[in-house]
């Protein structure tokens, strides 16, 4: 929990990693590269003292992220978001089985995402079962721009997408999370295009569906989109470290995202390990919307920062939050 002012944060990063990137799982140039791409992202965007080595980068420890999450970052509970990209890892990259290994370790800290690819047809339909029976799932994180062999990504829209939609509805995995944000080495950019958010949220309005970098850069499609329908979320990783090198222009992030999308519907987010929680928490709770662009955006008052810090996520994936934490009214 934060406290600020004597203000009490209950903190939610709806978006953390626990990555092997490092030369000895990168299975060629490919996965070299993402690494690579991925540390440009955490060395620009951090503000001094904060930027790790690219060694450390690509494999920090276990007790790295429980010290930087849970004892200097304020972090209450983590959900881990996994990314597998095996055409590039040997051992993947993000995998639920090794972020679910440090949730066991670490009892009440995380809570564990799986993942699906509807390029795997019926034997992924089965993983899917598996990993909810062994995991517990609430939630999924869908990659869509993922390589797999010669194809170069998929859409939420495709018929087989729509089959394990069907059986996340039947499994009671409600949580719905899709990377579309920013390009990365050697994805294609179209892949992560927000449109097919649009078809899958209409014909699955039982599940909620997060969309992770709130579509940077297609912020005003994804605005579009989450204004009209009612199950479409935000989840601000890799937004709020502009926060930081580009006030203003998250100021107009943050702002474009309250007025069509909601303060109910946003979802705090670190993406660590490419960013630290700690600094980026405490800009935050300090950071006020420009009284000039306030006419048009309004104020960030304490309320909103709490629903975006963790009441949210608590709502989604059913938390406890604490007594000393205000929740306001509906």
């Amino acid at each position: 929990m934060y406290t600020k002012d004597g203000e009490n944060y209950f903190v939610v990063d709806g978006h953390v990693h626990f990555w092997d990137g490092g030369p000895a799982n990168q299975a060629n140039r490919y996965g070299t590269g993402f690494t690579a791409c991925f540390y440009d992202y955490h060395r620009n965007l951090s503000p001094e003292g904060w930027v790790w080595s690219l060694e450390k980068f690509g494999n920090y420890s276990e007790d790295d992220m429980l010290n930087d999450l849970f004892g200097v970052g304020y972090v209450d509970q983590a959900i881990f978001q996994p990314t597998y990209l095996t055409d590039f890892y040997t051992n993947g990259f993000n995998t639920t089985e090794r972020n679910g290994a440090l949730a066991e370790a670490n009892p009440g800290k995380f809570i564990v995402n799986g993942s699906w690819d509807p390029r795997d047809g019926e034997g992924g339909l089965k993983k899917l079962e598996a990993l909810k029976e062994r995991w517990n799932l609430q939630g999924v994180k869908l990659y869509t721009a993922e390589w797999k062999g010669s194809s170069k990504g998929w859409k939420l829209s495709d018929p087989w997408a729509f089959k394990y939609l069907e059986k996340c509805e039947e499994l009671g995995i409600r949580n719905i999370h899709v990377h579309k944000g920013p390009t990365i080495y050697p994805l294609n950019m179209d892949a992560f295009d927000v449109r097919d958010i649009d078809d899958a949220a209409s014909q699955f309005p039982n599940l909620r569906f997060i969309v992770e970098h709130v579509g940077l850069p297609r912020l005003e499609d994804f605005c579009w989109i989450g204004t009209q329908e009612p199950n479409v979320y935000g989840g601000l990783a890799v937004a709020m470290p502009f926060i930081h090198t580009r006030p203003r222009y998250f100021a107009q992030i943050i702002g474009e995202l309250l007025y069509w999308i909601g303060e109910d519907k946003l979802l705090f987010a670190s993406d660590y390990a490419i960013w630290h929680p700690k600094w980026i928490i405490e800009k935050f709770v300090d950071f006020q919307i420009p009284e000039d662009m306030q006419s048009e955006y309004g104020a960030l008052t304490p309320d909103i920062k709490r629903k975006i810090l963790g009441l949210n996520a608590a709502a989604l994936y059913d938390l406890k939050v604490p007594d000393a934490v205000p929740v306001p009214a509906p």
